[in-house]
């Protein structure tokens, strides 16, 4: 986003831009004033970010109000990527840039030969272009393939054909890094990097200058490096080297949700969900990703991302959608039942510890119906649940599955006063649709199964609750 988007009382000349009185501003400066505005006007700088407020979140903050380059290092999943992207919010709407720069280099402050040779030729009436914040956050996942000339630049080999000089530093095709000039350069897995390049970020964070093919280029750099780094490559598959470590101002450890609510409210916020997941599944669902991060049969070197989480919200919500389309119940919601699509469908997202090839689906029906209990334990503290087991063991049979619509599970019973107390309990009213009703009923009577006061008899389509 530049000028065609940007606000039109905006200078356009640097004649203009000085008398309106914009003088250049370092990043890490522009970002250190907006974050402690941020802060004293009380407003959140990290929109969306659960779960990191009283950890990771002061860490980071003091660590770009000193003027940090930052490492984030954490296992898969823990919202670091999200983190960096939240960056760009701390940078100035809009900033002023040389129109038709290479590097975006503000109009005050030229450092590329081309540049200062069209402002001295110019003066006042240099043109101006304006940048959007969005447009200064560059991200880079590193790969083993990744070159020098990628991040840093190389000679481009048609600029010497024209007949410049090898030394000649217009000859330079710049890279990622130069090219985020006074943004921020994001680099994900950075021990990824092979270390010889790795070795070219070197002079970039600490002298701010790049070195491409034997030649120093002079460049006032004005860049904010940020990294994130997954613990096991830092320590096996690969390393940051100790000199780049050592130039980060800044090493800042993540983690996953700290507690249920900050579980729930990840799923809540990133997974598109396609039929309604009421509360008490998504605690389920909550419950039984953090039963995985401590469970000795997953490999919790690789951790359980919080995608985990989310993929399983989605996958319990496709599986209420494909029933509401093969009943014609609406709204389509989703029922214990529909947790069974779990297991199979993730159990590749998952690392398990040797020795358990073959049980894989067997440990995670195990955790989530330890999950459902758990859950139907905190939901249904102190209700007598007696009255619905009765009900079935006396013959009030009650069947579920893909083909079962809610009103014929309500159908199946008597009227009963828990029943409305369950749906309560589980945050429905008792004029609201039947699927929803049904959905507490369920978590009900699969509590009970799984206290052994019920049983359950189940077939490619259809379970069955009986005494």
């Amino acid at each position: 986003m530049s000028n065609s988007s940007a606000p039109a009382h905006l200078p356009r000349t640097v004649g203009a831009l000085r008398e309106a009185g914009h003088p250049p501003r370092g990043v890490k400066t522009e970002i250190h004033e907006n974050l402690l505005a941020a802060l004293r006007a009380g407003r959140d700088p990290w929109p969306g970010m659960v779960g990191f407020s009283r950890t990771v979140l002061p860490q980071l903050e003091r660590a770009l109000l000193a003027g940090h380059d930052v490492v984030l290092l954490g296992e898969r999943g823990q919202g670091k990527t999200r983190l960096l992207r939240t960056l760009a919010g701390l940078l100035d709407e809009w900033t002023p840039v040389i129109e038709g720069s290479e590097l975006a280099e503000h109009p005050l402050r030229p450092i590329t030969p081309a540049s200062l040779r069209r402002a001295a030729e110019l003066g006042d009436d240099l043109p101006v272009e304006w940048l959007h914040r969005d447009s200064r956050y560059t991200e880079k996942l590193a790969t083993p393939d990744t070159s020098v000339g990628d991040l840093i630049g190389d000679v481009d080999p048609v600029k010497v054909a024209e007949g410049r000089s090898l030394g000649d530093p217009e000859t330079i095709h710049f890279g990622l890094v130069p090219r985020s000039h006074r943004g921020i350069v994001a680099i994900n897995e950075l021990p990824d990097l092979a270390e010889r390049i790795q070795v070219a970020l070197l002079n970039v964070m600490e002298e701010r200058d790049i070195q491409v093919r034997g030649y120093t280029l002079r460049l006032p750099l004005d860049v904010l490096l940020v990294a994130t780094a997954n613990p096991e490559d830092y320590t096996n598959r690969g390393r940051i080297i100790t000199p780049l470590k050592d130039r980060f101002g800044a090493e800042i450890r993540t983690h996953y949700p700290p507690d249920l609510d900050a579980e729930i409210g990840v799923v809540r916020q990133e997974a598109r969900l396609v039929a309604e997941v009421g509360e008490p599944l998504l605690e389920v669902l909550a419950r039984f990703v953090r039963g995985l991060r401590e469970s000795t049969v997953v490999d919790q070197r690789s951790g359980v991302s919080a995608r985990f989480a989310v993929a399983a919200a989605e996958t319990v919500a496709a599986a209420a959608l494909r029933r509401s389309a093969l009943t014609g119940e609406e709204p389509a919601v989703a029922r214990p039942v529909d947790m069974d699509s779990v297991p199979a469908v993730l159990r590749g997202k998952l690392e398990f510890e040797p020795g358990e090839e073959g049980r894989e689906t067997e440990h995670l029906t195990h955790l989530l119906r330890r999950a459902i209990a758990e859950t139907a334990r905190a939901r249904f503290a102190g209700l007598d649940l007696s009255p619905l087991g009765n009900a079935v063991a006396d013959g009030h049979l009650v069947a579920t599955g893909e083909r079962v619509p809610g009103k014929d599970i309500l159908a199946a019973l008597p009227e009963l006063p828990v029943l409305h107390e369950v749906a309560q309990r589980a945050g429905v009213g008792a004029d609201e649709p039947a699927s929803r009703i049904a959905a507490a009923i369920e978590l009900a009577l699969e509590s009970l199964y799984l206290a052994r006061k019920l049983a359950k008899d189940a077939d490619d389509h259809t379970t069955v609750y009986g005494p």
